[in-house]
């Protein structure tokens, strides 16, 4: 039935600007929760995005006796990504579509409040890519913020569900959803757009956290005021070196105004640096799939960003795959770790991207310092130049060949990517990253297709089977996984370790002062491994298959471990949407995932719970 978006919205927004109090730059008090493990108060557990809890007290020894606590239904029966969050004993969860809010009183497992938006269903789904995912909420000052697929960023009051404001982020008629969670930063709450796959194009924008203010939006690509670029300030790696950008530096990569409807959105994860003042993250795939009909690098799709929280102003910026002909989209999360490279300690941040390279770069200057494939069947590129920062493309991997369309197979990875928005953690006490992974390939058929407002704008079409070679080496080992569970030393660029699954690991990770990490596969497993080596310490099977995040937390002195279960995302969407036949790999939800999952139909079906963890006893 259709529900139409409340036209109060916008008045609503402007009377609680009015009445607004003065505005505070303070914190909102999330660094400081962040700081006490017993909370998990950001998507990634703190601000570095590292997914990393000191809680201890379920370790290598004991986590074999592990056992569900209690579970919860969200009665929603889509993909379920993202993860719960825990602010001062209160756990809060989120659906997909429709977008339900929970708040649980952890003493009783029962709901304080709940909270519904109203959304047209017609006009929202039909464009929403892969699935009608979300990724979470986001907690300040007093409030849960939650991004609807509609676009419409609601702020709740956290102790009573209550609305207190909402603005619209973007029109669903011209193709734009929202699938990220956001991230409240001192006074501001950020958030993206998804909708590369129609011709949107993508951008960062940073809301007032107590008004719903816009306070600034800065542009994928576009002229440099778009983007908040200062073309004698901002900086990008370029022979050798830091450089800083020049004026139009994303307008002379874009043939004519294609740069309009130019892609580049940025429905993935945010990190934040408060001694820095800056905030991360990466923007996605140009518009549209089929590279022949865009020529030029198209800056700045593809590239991750470093802004200033207070006014946007971009610091630095690097393009990992410029001129993308694969859909090796660039939104995945960045992480933030102080490490030893070349015998000096730099502030690094660590991306392993879609493409398949694991890059580490200085965070404060943007200079490259790792990048190598973190799995070795990858083959459209031989190798990342450190001078240039430039791919090398293999030319039998290209989708274009002399500015013509060119039908490419056995191009690895596929577009799912070798990883893709599932979040990595880190564990201190390794050094080592823990990479939630796909292991595809595909096969690639780029075709003409016209740019209509709110009409899907791919212009290919594509295969995925699995990659079968071994991930340590590249060599045809015989396997045939769709995914992997690998450990990463990101100040050499080295695998440590790799465990093969059968499908991908579409589950972000969470690492532990116990020495263990946990995550979650498309079966359903949840599953924790030893963080120094690899090997399985438990599993179990949840009710759906994991697509979720999962995470860690402390109530009354007992340590917990949660996650959503629920199949679906891009991997899953053949289930979740009912997608039983993998030939149509135009279909704009399957964008060929299909058929390389269809067997996984026989390990789990649709579902939507939460199940908590913990040791036994009281």
């Amino acid at each position: 039935m259709k529900k139409p978006v409340k036209s109060w919205l916008l008045a609503s927004t402007v009377a609680t600007l009015l009445a607004a109090p003065a505005i505070s730059t303070a914190n909102s008090g999330v660094e400081k929760l962040t700081q006490n493990p017993a909370n998990w108060a950001t998507w990634g557990g703190n601000y570095a995005g590292t997914r990393y809890s000191e809680l201890n007290q379920i370790n290598t020894k004991n986590v074999k006796t592990l056992q569900p606590a209690w579970s919860f239904s969200t009665g929603v029966l889509r993909g379920h990504e993202g993860g719960p969050l825990v602010v001062n004993d209160v756990l809060y969860i989120h659906t997909p579509f429709p977008n339900t809010v929970y708040a649980i009183d952890q003493a009783t497992q029962s709901v304080i409040w709940e909270y519904t938006p109203t959304q047209d269903a017609d006009v929202t789904i039909p464009v929403m890519c892969c699935d009608t995912v979300n990724r979470g909420l986001a907690y300040g000052d007093g409030k849960i913020f939650l991004q609807q697929s509609d676009t419409v960023l609601t702020a709740l009051d956290a102790k009573t569900g209550k609305r207190i404001w909402s603005v619209q982020n973007g029109d669903p008629k011209l193709g734009m959803t929202n699938t990220n969670a956001p991230l409240v930063v001192k006074d501001k709450v950020l958030t993206g757009i998804s909708g590369g796959e129609f011709g949107v194009r993508g951008f960062l924008a940073a809301y007032n956290i107590r008004t719903g203010a816009l306070d600034w939006k800065g542009y994928s690509m576009g002229p440099d005021e778009d983007m908040l670029i200062n073309p004698n300030k901002t900086t990008t790696w370029e022979d050798g070196k830091v450089v800083k950008v020049g004026k139009n530096s994303s307008l002379k990569t874009w043939q004519g105004d294609q740069w309009k409807i130019g892609g580049g959105t940025t429905w993935g994860w945010y990190s934040y640096d408060p001694e820095l003042n800056l905030v991360y993250y990466g923007s996605g795939n140009p518009s549209t799939w089929n590279p022949t009909q865009r020529p030029g690098d198209n800056k700045w799709s593809m590239t991750l960003w470093a802004r200033d929280v207070d006014t946007g102003e971009a610091k630095w910026v690097y393009q990992m795959t410029p001129h993308d002909e694969w859909d090796f989209d660039g939104i995945n999360e960045v992480a933030l770790v102080d490490q030893k490279i070349g015998g000096k300690m730099r502030k690094t941040m660590v991306h392993f991207d879609r493409n398949g390279f694991g890059y580490t770069l200085d965070r404060v200057t943007g200079e490259l310092l790792v990048a190598e494939k973190f799995d070795k069947t990858v083959n459209w590129a031989t190798h990342v130049d450190m001078k240039s920062g430039r791919p090398q493309v293999v030319d039998r991997f290209s989708t274009e060949f002399n500015g013509e369309d060119e039908n490419t197979t056995d191009v690895c990875p596929a577009a799912l990517g070798s990883k893709n928005q599932q979040p990595v953690s880190y564990s201190p006490q390794t050094g080592y990253f823990y990479i939630s992974a796909n292991h595809l390939c595909m096969n690639y058929e780029p075709f003409e297709v016209s740019y209509t407002a709110g009409q899907p704008y791919v212009g290919a079409t594509l295969t995925m089977r699995p990659a079968q070679g071994d991930v340590l080496t590249g060599k045809d080992d015989g396997s045939n996984n769709l995914g992997q569970f690998t450990a990463w030393d990101a100040t050499t660029g080295k695998i440590v370790w790799s465990n093969k699954e059968q499908f991908s690991v579409w589950s972000g990770s969470v690492a532990t002062a116990g020495g263990i990490v946990f995550y979650g596969t498309l079966e359903g497993y949840l599953k924790a491994v030893d963080a120094k080596t690899g090997k399985e310490l438990y599993r179990f099977k949840t009710p759906s298959g994991i697509i979720g995040n999962v995470n860690t937390w402390e109530y009354k002195g007992k340590q917990y471990v949660g996650v959503l279960s629920g199949i679906g995302g891009w991997a899953g969407i053949g289930i979740a949407a009912g997608l039983d036949d993998g030939s149509d790999s135009t279909n704009s939800e399957g964008l060929g995932a299909v058929g390389a999952y269809r067997s996984l139909s026989s390990y789990t079906k649709l579902g939507g719970t939460l199940t908590v963890f913990a040791l036994p006893g009281k």
